[in-house]
């Protein structure tokens, strides 16, 4: 049987009262740092941007925080459910081990949001915009889209999904949640398909749920 990534989100109840500008400044210094770098089709998407990100929890929300560099910078989509994988994008998928449904959550480097729900890919309920305004975020890049620039480049992205959102109760945490994190950017000079649990398909594809780790809610 093959080992299943896992990683431990530590508690911090302070992080409800910090400016969500400040978030990734806490956890650089309070959390593990795990890496997105699974290229899982190398052969065809051999480019590798450096991808790390920290997450902690409150009472309320999942806080993370993806830290990239690489070459090229690209943020063109900026309306709610736009395809940000297109762009210089990270991503948070996660089920409840106990549900059918997994949760998809993609962020272009300016902070906008596709996210939804569903069993199977070709069957989603987009997020409403009253929904995706309760995820708290900092893009370092600002939210003004721009076309595609070239050079080298590092950015923050911080976010805050509050349980509440994906059908967690916070007064009865489950023990884990199974989910994976990825970075990508489909439409870049360079495009790439990374993932921190590693996927097993012939072609990039990252609505695979058979393949999330492991997240503990320590």
């Amino acid at each position: 049987m093959e080992k299943i990534n896992e990683i431990n989100v530590k508690y911090f109840p302070q992080l409800n009262d910090i400016r969500i500008e400040e978030v990734g400044d806490f956890l650089e210094l309070e959390a593990e740092k795990y890496s997105i770098a699974c290229r899982n089709w190398a052969d065809e998407y051999p480019y590798h941007p450096v991808t790390i990100f920290t997450i902690g929890r409150s009472d309320s929300a999942i806080f993370i925080d993806f830290f990239v560099r690489g070459n090229y910078l690209r943020a063109v989509n900026y309306k709610n459910n736009s395809p940000v994988a297109d762009d210089s994008c990270v991503e948070f998928f996660m089920k409840l081990p106990d549900s059918k449904e997994y949760w998809n959550f993609e962020f272009n480097c300016i902070g906008t949001v596709n996210a939804s729900h569903r069993v199977e890919r070709t069957s989603p309920t987009r997020l409403t915009d009253e929904e995706i305004s309760t995820i708290r975020r900092y893009a370092s890049c600002g939210t003004r889209p721009f076309e595609e620039m070239e050079g080298v480049f590092a950015w923050n992205l911080t976010v805050a999904i509050p349980y509440s959102l994906i059908g967690i109760d916070a007064s009865n945490l489950p023990d884990y949640i199974l989910g994976n994190f990825y970075k990508c950017g489909a439409k870049m000079s360079l495009p790439h398909y990374l993932s921190w649990a590693p996927i097993n398909t012939p072609t990039p594809d990252f609505h695979r749920p058979e393949f999330f780790g492991k997240i503990n809610l320590v």
